[in-house]
């Protein structure tokens, strides 16, 4: 028995070894396999990027997408081989990305393909300090001729059909393009970018309003009345986050440039959202508003309205600016906000409880839903008009969309239980707060600080190992990753001689007209396309595992 037992302790020795042998031996070949895949993200990233940097950027900047060929390129619109966008996707989303994997490498390369983005940025800087969609390199006279032809027969995109020369706050544009400035500078605290930052600093402080809002282009023109409706560049715009990109901008500064003199034009910022609040039981908010205060439109498809995608994103940001300030006032009337979202929601079976449908455009007075439609062929022979008849839309600007109010709601009872004395504990404009990260670490803290949940990446990827290798083997030779369906466009072919039927319904539901329209629409075929965002995108991903496997 005795033997039995020591035979027995011999063998739990024997398989405990083995075990812890086991172990280790699958630890190393893990760690290996790691370092291998660590090697063959590193060598997609720096490959994909050396295509972007030597075979499609111009002069440093970038567009959406590209044929593989390079015989045809697109922004938001097609485009000439002489420019670039500045808008997302484009050059900005393309330096933020590089400064990225600078961030995450040391790799001296990816600051400098970051830097030539900078320098094309400046470049295209206008004159007040802000910028507008396009960049041309061949000039002002390019950009006329591209505005006179491509633009101005982009029947959906009216933004495109008048030539202003001036700023935009619209899709990020300006806003954009100021925040990877200033994180450019920040990075390595270069005193050649030191000059351009000031100045586009300096031009969103001009063009604020008293009241405390932002127009949507500056300087303010109002020389493009479309079809009859008033120029609504220089009206107060909530439309793309104009006030909230700009009042967090201003925040960003602060807390990493330490002036004083952001503080003044961010609380007006904040104040201004009190200000354009309907009054109950409409207690909601629009996207556009005239100098009085009044709800506006903008395109010949977006009516004045109250918008309940808008007000949800508002009352996340009373919320936000309450924590900012401790000043109640900024929550006391989201009650009201929140009881005219409930009055208007429309459930659907099929959306996660508390997703809620609610219409795009909401007529004031009556709650009736606005829907957008459109009858002709082309800019020149058709218009866009809105009513109550729920048939036959347009497609290309929904009518409906989703928000989940129960969100809302929650974020808004959690602020109400916090300890009011504590709610600004984390505040960037805490008076006397010491912070101690360097100037870029702060850059990084407050602009996760600001976010909101309805302005988060909706469209954000889970990296893991699969997909990764999946994304690795999907890099050609070349170091592209093609892609299909993007947006494409018919080429232009000039202006219609005459009009057959300004009022046929053929093109009311699609996103295009007729072949005379060069506004971009999705492409269904198998064709190919470079993409920057599909780049940013594979790169994030590479990024963020590298980081998951290194917790």
């Amino acid at each position: 028995m005795k033997f039995i037992n020591v035979i027995s302790r011999s063998l739990s020795r024997i398989v405990f070894l083995s075990l812890i042998i086991f172990i280790a031996l699958f630890a190393r070949l893990n760690a290996q396999s790691n370092q291998k895949l660590d090697e063959q993200i590193f060598s997609a990233i720096k490959k994909s990027t050396e295509f972007f940097a030597e075979k499609v950027s111009t002069n440093g900047g970038y567009l959406s997408h590209y044929l593989p060929d390079l015989s045809r390129r697109w922004g938001e619109m097609e485009a000439y081989p002489t420019m670039i966008w500045v808008q997302d996707p484009g050059t900005v989303s393309m330096g933020n990305t590089f400064l990225d994997v600078y961030e995450a490498t040391n790799d001296e390369y990816y600051y400098e393909q970051a830097e030539k983005a900078a320098k094309a940025l400046v470049w295209g800087q206008l004159a007040c300090g802000g910028w507008s969609y396009i960049i041309d390199f061949g000039g002002e006279k390019s950009l006329k001729k591209w505005y006179a032809t491509y633009g101005k027969n982009a029947w959906r995109l009216e933004e495109f059909q008048h030539y202003y020369g001036n700023a935009t706050f619209d899709d990020e544009t300006t806003d954009g393009a100021a925040f990877f400035l200033l994180r450019f500078y920040l990075t390595k605290m270069d005193p050649a970018f030191k000059e351009p930052l000031d100045k586009t600093i300096n031009f969103i402080l001009k063009s604020q309003y008293p009241s405390g809002g932002w127009p949507q282009r500056y300087p303010l023109m109002h020389d493009f009345n479309k079809s009859g409706h008033p120029d609504y560049t220089s009206f107060y715009t909530f439309n793309d986050n104009v006030v909230w990109e700009n009042v967090e901008f201003l925040i960003v500064c602060y807390a990493t440039l330490g002036e004083n003199k952001f503080l003044e034009p961010i609380r007006r910022g904040m104040y201004f959202y009190m200000l354009t609040q309907g009054a109950p039981p409409q207690a909601g908010w629009g996207q556009q508003y005239t100098l009085d205060l009044q709800l506006a439109g903008a395109r010949t498809y977006e009516p004045a309205s109250y918008d309940p995608q808008y007000t949800a994103k508002h009352i996340e940001l009373l919320i936000k600016f309450y924590k900012i300030t401790g000043d109640k006032r900024f929550i006391a009337h989201i009650p009201d906000a929140l009881n005219w979202l409930s009055s208007i929601k429309i459930t659907n079976p099929k959306l996660p409880e508390g997703v809620y449908v609610f219409p795009k455009f909401v007529e004031p007075g009556t709650n009736k839903v606005l829907y957008t439609h459109r009858e002709g062929s082309n800019v020149d022979c058709g218009h866009y008009y809105y009513d109550h008849d729920s048939s036959m839309p347009v497609i290309h600007y929904r009518n409906y969309r989703e928000i989940n109010l129960a969100q809302v709601e929650e974020e808004y009872q959690n602020v109400m239980k916090e300890d009011s004395a504590k709610v600004t504990e984390a505040s960037p404009l805490k008076p006397g707060e010491v912070i101690e990260k360097s100037p870029l670490e702060r850059f990084h803290k407050i602009l996760e600080y600001c976010e909101v949940p309805s302005l988060a990446d909706e469209n954000a990827i889970v990296s893991n190992r699969t997909l990764v290798e999946k994304i690795i083997t999907s890099l050609d030779p070349e170091g592209r990753w093609l892609v299909k369906h993007e947006y494409t466009s018919n080429p232009y072919v000039g202006a219609p001689a005459n009009c057959d039927d300004v009022h046929t319904k053929k093109y009311s539901t699609t996103y295009v007209g007729d072949q005379y329209d060069t506004s971009p629409f999705p492409d269904k075929s198998n064709q190919e396309y470079i993409s920057t965002e599909a780049y940013s995108r594979n790169v994030h991903i590479l990024l963020d595992y590298l980081k998951s496997i290194k917790k």
